[in-house]
């Protein structure tokens, strides 16, 4: 009983010290279930499980309410159009806020994305970033309030 007692704590070190991935970050965040149950339909989850480093703009469950439920439902059922607006909201490697600049961005998909300021908020598109630099292991969060389309 010693041993596995003394084993525990040490166990419990090495889980809480390791950093949870993209895909693992937005579950636990409560607040993206819409996007991770997107990026499971579109096959996506090795890939944001996989080294990186990626950088997310992540549309909240809020994000995905405003499109209307059957032009969602049609999306989640397109997996290859899906992909493509997932991906749309992938940079590669880790920017963080401090780091962003006005400007096109090309993302994962291919395309770029405007990101700007309208006023003191700054805008990726037409969503507002409404929160920064949620790290994951394969890199960063950033949370916005609508989804935005290529």
């Amino acid at each position: 009983m010693k041993t596995v007692l003394a084993a525990l704590p040490l166990a419990f070190v090495f889980t809480s010290a390791q950093a949870a991935d993209i895909v693992d970050t937005a579950k636990s965040a409560g607040s993206f279930n819409t996007l991770v149950t997107a990026v499971q339909a579109a096959g996506l989850v090795d890939t944001l499980k996989g080294p990186g480093p990626f950088t997310v703009f992540a549309p909240t469950d809020a994000a995905f309410a405003k499109i209307p439920k059957a032009k969602l439902d049609a999306l989640l059922k397109d997996k290859q159009a899906l992909a493509k607006v997932l991906t749309y909201h992938v940079v590669p490697g880790t920017v963080k806020a401090a780091d962003v600049k006005p400007g096109e961005v090309k993302t994962v998909e291919g395309s770029t994305f405007k990101v700007g300021m309208r006023g003191d908020k700054v805008m990726v598109d037409n969503a507002h970033v409404t929160k920064t630099d949620i790290m994951a292991d394969n890199g960063v969060i950033h949370v916005i309030d609508a989804v935005i389309m290529p």
